[in-house]
């Protein structure tokens, strides 16, 4: 399969939206998250070397620096995340004749949904960074453009959810208990979270309108 972040826009979207089971919610989360993390990174290069936002110079220079590095990790999230249910799929073929064959086949399909829980949820984490850092741009950044950080706060914040929610779907079938309720609370604080600065980007775009 082509690298997925090497595809056009419109390659990726007609992708899709065909009966491929891949790309699917995981990869346009991961997707949403890069471009969150671009908007972000433009806002932060746009109130650089302007007088009037020097009390910020560095902050935002410091922004632009994780943003860009957030970017690139998430675009590559865009085809792990794709990848990522190819051990459970694999071990699905795997032969069950016998006792040991099925206990591997178990084991495989274990480990499978496992990576399918992880990957996703560093993909969530990724976001999640991408977000604090949008809310700074939308309430520090130059002026003109905090609409751009807050719909760059808005893709963040549903990377997060979309991501979680490939991470949830795949802990149905995974039977350590111990990685199930590790993953769970990892999964309810980014969404608590991702809810709370949202809201906090919303408020201080609501601000900034009214400046």
């Amino acid at each position: 399969m082509q690298d997925l972040k090497h595809m056009t826009v419109a390659q990726l979207c007609d992708l899709t939206a065909s009966d491929a089971p891949v790309p699917g919610g995981g990869s346009v989360s991961a997707l949403a998250g890069a471009f969150a993390a671009a908007l972000t990174g433009m806002v932060a290069k746009l109130t650089q070397g302007k007088e009037k936002y020097a009390p910020v110079e560095e902050e935002m220079r410091s922004i632009d620096q994780e943003a860009e590095a957030l970017r690139l990790r998430l675009l590559e999230d865009i085809q792990r995340d794709s990848l990522s249910f190819d051990g459970y799929m694999k071990a699905l073929r795997l032969p069950k004749g016998t006792e040991e064959e099925i206990k591997t086949r178990q084991e495989a399909m274990q480990a499978g949904l496992k990576e399918a829980c992880t990957v996703p949820l560093c993909a969530a984490k990724d976001a999640h960074a991408v977000l604090k850092l949008a809310v700074a741009t939308v309430a520090r950044g130059n002026l003109n453009t905090y609409s751009d950080a807050l719909v760059g706060a808005m893709l963040a914040r549903t990377a997060i959810l979309g991501a979680v929610s490939n991470v949830r779907i795949n802990l149905g079938g995974i039977k350590d208990e111990a990685f199930r309720a590790e993953m769970t609370t990892a999964c309810d604080r980014l969404e608590k979270e991702a809810h709370q600065l949202e809201r906090e980007a919303i408020t201080a775009a609501a601000a900034r309108g009214d400046a």
